[in-house]
Parts: C-alpha cells; sequence; structure tokens
C-alpha cells in the first residue's frame, strides 16, 4: 500500500533530514514509526503526503507516483497531523463537509459517516459549532472526522492521540484495527512507545534520518538476542547505540 524507495531530503547540503530511507507498508496492517525528536519522522510524513518534495527517491501509493501522479494518490490516502491546523470559522459539519466535497463524497456517505463518527467522538452537540470555540481535543477530533469520513484505504496519523480523552484514544485504536481488518492500511507515528508496542503489527524505527530497525516486536526481539524486552527498551538501546 505505501512504499518509499531510497527517499532522501536536504534542506542543506551539509545535512540530510531523511537519508536513504526505504520501507513497505503492507495492506491490511497498522505500521509505527518511531524514532527520537528530529529523527526525521515528521519530514517523513510530509514528503508521504505530497507537502514536501524529496530531495532523491521515490514514493508509492497503493502503486501511484505521489511525485508525477500527486492527485491520484492522495485521492487513497488521508492525514491526520500532530497538530491540528484548520480554518477556526468554519463550523465542524463546514469542516467535515469541505473534506468530503474534495474526496467526491456523496451526501449520504458523508451524512452517514459523519454521523457514526461525530457519535464515536462525542462531538454530537458540537459539529454545528465554529471550530473556533472548540478545545485542542475537539479540535483533533473533528479533524479526525474530516480524514475518516473519506473512507481511505490509507490513513497516515501523525501523534493522533494528543489532546484526545481516554475514552476517545480507545475508541480510535479500536476503529483503526477494524479498519485493517477489512482490508485498510495505518502509518503510525507515536512517541508512546507502550502503544506502539500493543497497537502496531510492525515498527520502523529512525534516527538521524536512517531507518535502524525493522519488524514486529518479535522480530526486533530476535535481532537483538533478547527475549523479553519492550518496545521501550529495544528503542532506547538502539537509539542509544546510533548516538554513541
Amino acid at each position: 500500500m505505501l512504499r518509499i524507495e531510497h527517499v532522501s531530503k536536504s534542506y542543506d547540503r551539509n545535512k540530510k533530514a531523511v537519508d536513504d530511507l526505504s520501507i513497505h507498508v503492507k495492506k491490511g496492517e497498522i505500521y509505527g514509526f518511531i524514532g527520537p525528536n528530529g529523527a526525521g519522522k515528521t519530514t517523513t510524513i510530509k514528503m508521504i503526503t505530497g507537502i514536501l518534495k524529496m530531495s532523491s527517491g521515490n514514493i508509492f501509493i497503493d502503486g501511484i507516483n505521489i511525485a508525477s501522479n500527486p492527485i491520484e494518490a492522495k485521492r487513497r490516502m488521508t492525514y491526520v497531523p500532530d497538530n491540528p491546523d484548520i480554518q477556526k470559522k468554519l463550523k465542524g459539519i463546514e469542516y467535515v463537509n469541505f473534506i468530503a466535497d474534495m474526496y467526491d463524497i456523496s451526501k449520504a456517505d458523508r451524512q452517514e459517516r459523519t454521523n457514526e463518527y461525530a457519535k464515536l467522538f462525542g462531538m454530537q452537540d458540537a459539529l454545528y459549532n465554529q471550530i473556533a470555540s472548540y478545545s485542542h481535543g475537539m479540535q483533533q477530533k473533528i479533524v479526525l472526522i474530516g480524514a475518516l469520513v473519506t473512507d481511505p484505504q490509507l490513513i497516515v496519523l501523525d501523534e493522533p492521540m494528543v489532546g484526545l480523552d481516554p475514552k476517545s484514544s480507545y475508541n480510535l485504536k479500536e476503529l483503526m484495527k477494524k479498519r485493517v481488518s477489512e482490508g485498510k492500511t495505518v502509518f503510525f507515528s507515536t512517541h508512546v512507545l507502550e502503544v506502539a508496542e500493543k497497537f502496531c503489527d510492525r515498527v520502523a524505527i529512525i534516527s538521524h534520518g536512517k531507518l535502524i530497525a525493522e519488524g514486529s516486536l518479535a522480530q526486533l526481539r530476535e535481532n537483538l538476542a533478547e527475549g523479553d524486552m519492550s518496545l521501550e527498551q529495544i528503542f532506547l538501546e538502539l537509539t542509544d547505540e546510533d548516538n554513541e
């Protein structure tokens, strides 16, 4: 579903934010993307979603090259950033309808999905209020509703639980499990390693823009010859070694 092939991104001549990164995310899996601050996670996500151009390499969404055919690639995915930055003069329902319009979602489908996700995240009474009146958590919820109403094949999540209450976080995780059971794909970046350990089928760990480990928790343990390490312990060991 998502293939990143030898992708690099340089902001200046002396440093690569992302350095020859290659990963393959399969259909029907939750794929965790973790690393220290400044490791290149957000830069990678912005290249996946077409916000940033890569310096070299290729990214394919469901076999479609994001650089040469960006519209078709973007129609197959949606993106929830770590910090919602939306037009706050809109009402919540206006924002959701705007996103649905861009993806050509029918009125019947958008109404059904909007009602479903608004109920799931406790936003029924707030949909017709201005986004300016929302708390940070409510803004995150309306962005999630707008993303989910498009029913994407690939959903890219960058720290999506930030600002969510425990019930909404739980509901989001259960929803993502349901989506992958239907053959959809989740690309999930988080600093909460306990969540990644329980939630993700496979994880990639990057540091200084480079991929330093990839696989299921069992595979990562096997590679380190440790049978009972948590993902947090594995992460700390690998990133500490990488920084030496």
